[in-house]
């Protein structure tokens, strides 16, 4: 079984690692653009963002954009619930990454 991983993770590894980042890429520039936007929305009085959407965003892979427009934005920096919710998505996040390098590394050693 581990053979046959090894191979495909050969046959396969270039296009996965570019699909990897082409979505990382993706899915942090998007969460970025909505964080601006909702900011934008927040001056202006117009029609927010809902905070499940934001969540989501983080949740899919989009949490550094996430962290760094907080910060850079100055946005929903205050929201106690908010914050405390993307700090455990963060947290999961890093959980998984650390399991899944462990993964890797026992299948392919």
């Amino acid at each position: 079984m581990t053979d046959i991983i090894a191979i495909l993770w050969e046959v396969f590894r270039d296009s996965l690692v570019l699909l990897a980042v082409a979505y990382g890429l993706t899915i942090n520039l998007a969460t970025a653009l909505m964080f601006w936007f909702d900011k934008r929305q927040a001056r202006h009085g117009g029609r927010r963002v809902p905070e499940n959407r934001l969540l989501t965003l983080g949740a899919m892979g989009g949490s550094p954009a996430a962290q760094f427009a907080r910060n850079k934005l100055r946005h929903k920096t205050q929201k106690q619930p908010f914050a405390n919710r993307m700090q455990h998505i963060v947290q999961m996040q890093r959980v998984g990454l650390v399991a899944l390098a462990i993964v890797m590394a026992l299948l392919l050693w």
